[in-house]
């Protein structure tokens, strides 16, 4: 009876730890990825005790952060931006924070979920989580 009970957490245990192990690790995160609708490459990267993500590369690199609320900040370019500054780790594979999307101005409550080595989904909301979009993007390299 003993043996059986035994084999039995250890069948549980493995099919957990392989369970967990597909889902990718938070840190999983970290590198280059793929925008699926634009192409455009976001690098995400560690700071301070956060995650940070930057666009490294866009179909229009001479295009500009037109659509900022800030005025001033309407004519930076939009390749070398930050769209998520340290962000948290929340969970075994998440990461929540501020996101800002250069497409409307607007700066959401963001989060950036793996879910393999290969894809992550990043999801912005608004009006206090009712309204969510979300992407996934694939890896592109480091």
């Amino acid at each position: 009876m003993r043996t059986r009970s035994l084999r039995a957490l250890s069948a549980v245990l493995c099919l957990a730890a392989s369970v967990s192990a597909s889902w990718g690790a938070a840190e999983d995160a970290f590198g280059t990825w793929r925008h699926p609708e634009n192409g455009s490459l976001v690098r995400l990267y560690s700071c301070g005790n956060g995650l940070c993500a930057q666009i490294v590369k866009t179909s229009n690199p001479s295009a500009t952060d037109e659509n900022n609320p800030d005025a001033s900040k309407r004519s930076r370019k939009v390749q070398g931006l930050v769209i998520m500054a340290g962000a948290k780790k929340n969970g075994e594979n998440e990461w929540r924070g501020r996101l800002y999307n250069r497409e409307d101005g607007g700066t959401y409550a963001g989060s950036i979920t793996v879910l393999s080595k290969s894809q992550l989904k990043l999801e912005g909301c608004g009006l206090g989580g009712l309204v969510c979009k979300g992407v996934t993007w694939t890896r592109a390299g480091n």
